[in-house]
């Protein structure tokens, strides 16, 4: 079993803190095949702009991994957590490494018995396969996969997967052992404040990460209170902060300066906020409920270099009409939000042997 204490002990600090993590993407070539010169650029991108994780078999790493005719489960998630070792050791910046675990009870347990070997410090625990379960068999079901290696709790949105789940269930999931986190992504301002309220009056030390792409500084910025007790949401593991990743960590950097210092917070950064937001929606596409989103980041990472084309393992995943042309709206609107000029400094050798 690994557990909370086995996570080194800087990592674990950067985590509590607050960090980016992003949801990476699978890297394939024009034949829908496994590229992993580019997988391992984009771990390199990551750690070189300052993460403090990478979340791994997630859907942004497309869930088809997990297809037995298709088979890239365990290649993909052995060899990145190889790609960001070697990039840490290399920069001397260890980083989070989150796997993503699907299914129910016996594909979750063997998704985390493979990704713990592999040297993963964290699962992010979907509960979509339980969408008709009670809490109580949810309930145990996420006991049994938390004494294999530290979980961190997913709130997943119901229009792509997720279901709405009760403050119970989130008031008794933070008083299992070694969940470390919890991400919040039911893109409901209610959904959301059910887990903080449930976090708060446990008591338990569950730091809290913002999934709510469209919302995401706000998150950031806000200060909760319930039962005496102030919670803030601490970093965001984001599939939006998968590109333009650099831009990322300075408006956290930011975000963090202000709430550690108790300033006001600018009129600027709330509407930065919404300018965000509106990438997002060019990124995600959620006018065809989200259709596009995962070729949408690859479109992102194909401009700046960092992907070869935006090819998915399902071939009818592909951009939404007209969704190429809000990616170029957005990037030419708001010119301070993407890290094109840090891309193009380092890409030659972050795709270098």
């Amino acid at each position: 079993m690994k557990t909370i204490s086995d996570i080194d002990v800087n990592v674990l600090a950067a985590l509590r803190k607050g960090t980016v993590i992003p949801a990476q993407p699978l890297a394939l070539d024009e034949n829908r095949k496994f590229s992993p010169r580019y997988q391992r650029a984009l771990c390199r991108y990551y750690i070189d702009a300052g993460v403090g994780g990478i979340a791994v078999g997630v859907h942004s790493t497309q869930f088809e991994i997990r297809k037995p005719e298709i088979g890239l489960f365990e290649p993909v998630l052995k060899q990145t957590a190889g790609f960001i070792d070697e990039w840490s050791e290399r920069t001397g910046r260890k980083i989070l490494k989150v796997n993503g675990i699907c299914g129910r009870t016996e594909q979750a347990l063997y998704e985390a018995e493979f990704a713990s070997s592999c040297g993963y410090d964290a699962g992010l625990l979907s509960m979509s396969a339980f969408a008709n379960s009670s809490v109580d068999e949810m309930l145990e079901h996420c006991r049994k996969v938390a004494q294999v290696m530290p979980v961190i709790g997913f709130y997943l949105q119901p229009s792509v997967g997720g279901r709405i789940l009760p403050y119970e269930f989130w008031r008794e999931f933070a008083e299992i052992d070694n969940v470390v986190a919890i991400k919040m992504a039911p893109f409901n301002r209610y959904c959301t404040l059910d887990v903080v309220r449930a976090v708060a009056e446990s008591g338990r030390d569950i730091t809290l990460y913002t999934g709510n792409d469209d919302n995401i500084a706000v998150d950031l910025l806000t200060a909760y209170e319930f039962a005496g007790k102030k919670m803030q949401i601490k970093g965001g593991l984001l599939g939006h902060w998968c590109c333009w990743t650099r831009k990322a960590v300075t408006l956290l950097e930011e975000i963090h300066s202000i709430v550690d210092n108790g300033g006001d917070v600018p009129a600027e950064l709330l509407t930065r906020n919404v300018q965000i937001t509106d990438c997002n929606a060019a990124f995600f596409d959620p006018r065809n409920q989200f259709a596009g989103c995962i070729p949408g980041i690859h479109e992102v990472l194909r401009r700046q270099g960092l992907l070869q084309g935006t090819w998915c393992l399902n071939p009818a995943e592909v951009l939404s009409p007209g969704q190429s042309e809000e990616i170029t709206r957005v990037h030419d609107a708001y010119p301070h939000l993407h890290d094109d000029e840090f891309v193009r400094a380092n890409l030659e050798k972050w795709l270098s042997d």
